[in-house]
């Protein structure tokens, strides 16, 4: 079986949803993360707070430097994610539609590279 990221990405500008649409929005979640987990794909998965709360750590060479904010200035931050694990591609995108309906953003598919031997 393969591993898959399933990043949710945020839009910057986008309407805010209401708390109502929010606590719905989470109950979706939570129905299609516990339909992962029953169906065995389900690995880890979490949300993240918004882009602003990034601390981007750059070495060059011995220095390091730490600066605030999001590594890519961007209309779109990765949001949320989930890792799970699937047959092929095909499962993973059929994951993905479910979660892009139930959190109401785009959802990017990702697998992993393949572990050596």
């Amino acid at each position: 079986m393969k591993q898959y990221m399933l990043a949710v990405h945020s839009v910057e500008g986008a309407p805010a949803p209401s708390p109502e649409q929010m606590q719905r929005t989470f109950a979706q979640v939570d129905q299609v993360n516990a339909e992962m987990l029953g169906a065995g794909a389900w690995v880890f998965g979490g949300g993240l707070l918004p882009p602003d709360s990034a601390t981007v750590v750059r070495v060059d060479g011995v220095s390091t430097t730490m600066t605030d904010g999001p590594f890519a200035e961007t209309k779109e931050q990765l949001g949320g994610f989930w890792v799970i694990r699937c047959a092929d591609l095909d499962e993973a995108l059929a994951w993905a539609e479910k979660c892009s309906r139930a959190c109401l953003n785009p959802v990017e598919v990702r697998p992993f590279q393949d572990e050596a031997g």
